[in-house]
């Protein structure tokens, strides 16, 4: 009898393996689906750490159970592989060498992210000072007050921004870059938005021309309601019958943002193609996940400097229940990067900026 449940038992956990492993390679190549034609499977990138924790639990029970079939669970990670490097990379922290130029993406929701914080602006203004950047992204880089305005023009004298909303637009939005370098033009990058958009800020840097490219891609629009029914769905603070229906409006929104964003990610990747012979900084609020058609189609030519420098999930979307890496930060094969991170240690908007220093190769 025992032996007999015991099979059932192994029954049950192979076609739980199997299926898992046939579900997360799926999702981990999710990012080869446009959303234009997939909306919906296209979304799947967002599940991708569930089916990473639940193969590593099968890992473990099939190790206290029957070891030898660890090959399992152990092979859907070596499919999957190329997928859980972008998500989550190891590397062990490498000083950068002299002469490396220092970038900061930051999305500092209009520097009015929490209104409680009244020196939101002091917070943001300090910690560009203390961080010394060659170069700062901003995405939202609106109303910052004037003082602190000219105070960073000190510490970084060449400022430049392009407004990117339309003018029927109630929202205002705005990419800023500032510079310890000369910025000699800028050009934004045309596709259909109503208050996102690419902007490419040209920088003279010793004897290059430098394309630093700031972004901030569709947004999804969810609105705090939202965001607390997906916390509250997480945490399984919610019915069988609510948690499907959160979960379809969820995927309808995601769906729907992503199908706007995909054409926007192509327009800056043929920017990028277009100018490949200008050295080439791309960064800024991709609103996408890590396994995602826009991260995918944008880093097509380029270096992930998270990827091939970072350790970790680098979670840089700070609301409870989003463990997600939006915020990028990339280059040509002109740099080589070293030690980009994103850095939790300020809480002035939604989103933590990501830091990195780049390697001029000869």
């Amino acid at each position: 009898m025992i032996t007999k449940v015991k099979n059932i038992i192994l029954y049950i956990l192979t076609g739980a393996t199997v299926t898992t492993e046939v579900l997360m390679v799926l999702v981990a190549y999710s990012d080869r689906l446009n959303p234009v034609d997939h909306p919906v499977l296209a979304c799947a990138g967002i599940v991708f750490p569930f089916f990473l924790l639940f193969n590593m639990l099968l890992l473990v029970t099939w190790l206290c159970m029957k070891w030898r079939k660890m090959w399992m669970p152990l092979m859907g990670f070596v499919l999957a592989y190329p997928s859980i490097r972008i998500y989550m990379p190891l590397h062990l922290h490498q000083e950068p060498p002299e002469g490396c130029i220092k970038v900061v993406s930051y999305n500092v929701a209009s520097f009015y992210y929490d209104k409680k914080n009244q020196d939101a602006h002091k917070n943001i203004f300090d910690y560009l000072c203390r961080q010394k950047p060659d170069i700062v992204c901003l995405q939202e880089d609106v109303n910052m007050k004037k003082e602190y305005q000219d105070s960073l023009l000190r510490l970084l004298p060449y400022y430049d921004t392009i407004h990117i909303n339309r003018p029927s637009s109630p929202l205002i939005n705005a990419l800023g870059v500032r510079s310890r370098y000369p910025i000699i033009g800028k050009e934004r990058i045309q596709y259909e938005t109503q208050a996102n958009g690419s902007a490419a800020f040209f920088l003279k840097i010793d004897n290059d021309t430098v394309i630093v490219i700031n972004n901030h891609l569709e947004s999804t629009h969810l609105s705090d309601s939202d965001r607390q029914r997906y916390t509250d769905m997480i945490n399984g603070d919610m019915t069988s019958r609510d948690a499907q229906a959160e979960t379809r409006m969820l995927v309808g929104k995601l769906g729907e943002a992503m199908v706007k964003r995909a054409p926007q990610a192509e327009a800056v990747h043929r920017y990028i193609s277009e100018h490949s012979r200008y050295p080439i900084i791309v960064c800024g609020d991709f609103n996408d996940t890590p396994i995602s058609y826009v991260r995918r189609t944008i880093a097509n030519g380029l270096v992930d400097c998270f990827v091939e420098s970072g350790c970790g999930l680098g979670v840089s979307y700070t609301p409870k229940g989003f463990f997600v890496r939006i915020d990028q930060l990339m280059c040509s094969h002109h740099y080589k990067p070293y030690g980009c991170f994103v850095d939790n240690s300020i809480h002035a908007s939604d989103h933590y900026p990501v830091v990195g220093w780049l390697q001029r190769m000869d």
